[in-house]
């Protein structure tokens, strides 16, 4: 059994330095120090661990801009090679990706790691500099949203996350994106780096401003779902705050809460819609959110 963790504490910083120069380092006569650079301190580090509790791989990631992330560093104990842990441990390092509001993710393979990206979902798209000043290397790249696998109608969605982009900026900024549409409940997601505090939490106008969007967001794909259109816009809402956001900010809007009468739309006349929104910190709720929209006929 193997578990992914992210190292905390001054001895599991150590002992995961200790495993990428002994892996990727010291095989080409680096001495200690050479496995890290200046980004170490904005990345985001994560280990595999085996049921002994030793670490048996490796892996790193930082964003260049608020779109891409770089990905470095992996590294498999030769004991444990073939059985998986690059796949797991890449895995976790596209999803902190995600996380962050990265939608690409890219990485300078050695030769010997090209045929495993590739593998993986990744394509070469240049030369890269050279390793240790030895070492060719490639420049492959990963998308790493698929609306296509990720929703219903995802003509719609991407529509959706077209017009957030377009028409409210701050969005992009934000992190903010379409995770999930079920016809039954909408899912957005955002970036807890892009919408931190100093508390190390999320802001709490971008927490309302996660909640808003995504009560819009469902608005404008059930008129897409009605066949009818109109300019969505906020009324009146209210949030009650029960937790700080720390991990993962994620709102969710139920059809079922979704209140209004769209048949106004088709007689010219503008139609209220009320719907109530949850908002969860990974898994646990940490905010509820009400909201009355108005649409405008076209």
């Amino acid at each position: 059994m193997f578990i992914v963790n992210k190292p905390k504490t001054d001895e599991e910083m150590a002992e995961y330095y200790a495993f990428r120069w002994l892996w990727l380092r010291e095989p080409w006569g680096y001495p200690k120090g050479s496995e890290k650079d200046e980004y170490e301190g904005v990345s985001e580090h994560r280990v595999v661990k085996n049921t002994d509790g030793e670490v048996v791989a490796c892996g790193r990631v930082h964003l260049n801009t608020t779109e891409e992330a770089q990905i470095r560093h992996i590294a498999v104990d030769k004991r444990y090679r073939r059985q998986g842990l690059g796949q797991i441990i890449l895995s976790a390092l596209e999803q902190v990706s995600r996380d962050m509001g990265a939608e690409r993710a890219v990485t300078n393979s050695r030769e010997s790691s090209i045929e495993f990206f590739h593998n993986c979902g990744f394509e070469i798209i240049d030369e890269a500099p050279n390793e240790l000043g030895k070492l060719k290397r490639k420049q492959m790249r990963k998308q790493l949203f698929d609306n296509n696998k990720l929703v219903l109608h995802p003509k719609w969605c991407r529509e959706l996350q077209r017009t957030w982009h377009e028409q409210i900026p701050i969005t992009e900024h934000m992190g903010i994106k379409l995770y999930q549409y079920t016809e039954l409940a909408i899912e957005t997601r955002a970036s807890l780096n892009k919408n931190i505090n100093l508390h190390g939490s999320m802001f709490a106008g971008s927490i309302y401003s996660l909640a808003t969007l995504t009560g819009w967001g469902m608005i404008f794909l059930q008129l897409k779902q009605k066949g009818l259109s109109g300019e969505i816009v906020l009324g009146d809402a209210s949030i009650h705050y029960h937790k700080p956001i720390t991990m993962k900010p994620r709102a969710i809007c139920k059809l079922e809460t979704v209140q209004g009468k769209f048949d106004m739309l088709q007689r010219g006349k503008k139609c209220s819609v009320t719907l109530r929104v949850e908002i969860l910190d990974e898994d646990n709720e940490v905010a509820e959110f009400s909201g009355q929209y108005w649409v405008l006929p076209a």
